[in-house]
Order: C-alpha cells, then structure tokens, then sequence
C-alpha cells in the first residue's frame, strides 16, 4: 500500500493507498516533500521541544511537524531558499545543523538569529 509515485510519475506498488488489515500512515504529504534526514528537536534554541524537524528534498527546505502526544497538530515550512536539505540534527546547544544535498553542499547552522 502506498501513497507514493515513483519518479516517472507511475504508482508505487499497487497503488493504492488502503487495504483490509493494513494501517494507514498517521500523516503524509501530497504532493511528497522527498524526505530526507528526520529529528526531534530537544532543545532550548527554538520553541519547537518534541517537534519532528525534516529535510526536504524536494521543494527543499525543512519541515516542522507539530506534535500533541503522537499526532501531527500542524505543519510549517521554512528556508526552501536552500535548496535539498539530505540530513538534519540538532546541536548540543539546541541549534539546527542541516546537510545540503549538492556537489558543492554545506553544512549549515540554524539558530533564530539567522
């Protein structure tokens, strides 16, 4: 069961996205945003404690997931200036270290100030 196209626009798998004794995902995007590299934010850096924090493949960027206990409360995107983000980790001191998918792709921090 999928929700998925594969690149040249067929269904992944069956293509259908339910089936008896299947469980369905708690969220997903569609249009997908690519996901790349996934992490909770724990951290004083940022309002966002618990908060899923994605990278973005495609438009790029990252993702906020907002939760209450184990369901997506709201969405929020932010720097898809930047292009494919491949991974994402918080630093000790809670900032954002996101990996940017390019040849010549960086390393760069996020703190609110920037």
């Amino acid at each position: 069961m999928s929700y998925g196209e594969n690149y040249i626009g067929t269904p992944v798998g069956t293509g259908r996205p339910r089936a008896d004794g299947i469980t369905e995902p708690r969220y997903y995007w569609d249009p997908v945003i690519a996901p790349g590299g996934f992490a909770f934010y724990e951290g004083d850096m940022f309002d966002w404690d618990g908060d899923i924090v994605a990278g973005s493949l495609n438009p790029g960027g990252i993702v906020r997931l907002n939760l209450r206990g184990v369901r997506v409360a709201g969405e929020a995107r932010y720097l898809e200036e930047l292009g494919r983000i491949r991974d994402v980790e918080v630093d000790l001191d809670g900032a954002i270290l996101l990996l940017v998918d390019a040849r010549d792709g960086a390393l760069i921090r996020v703190t609110p100030a920037s």
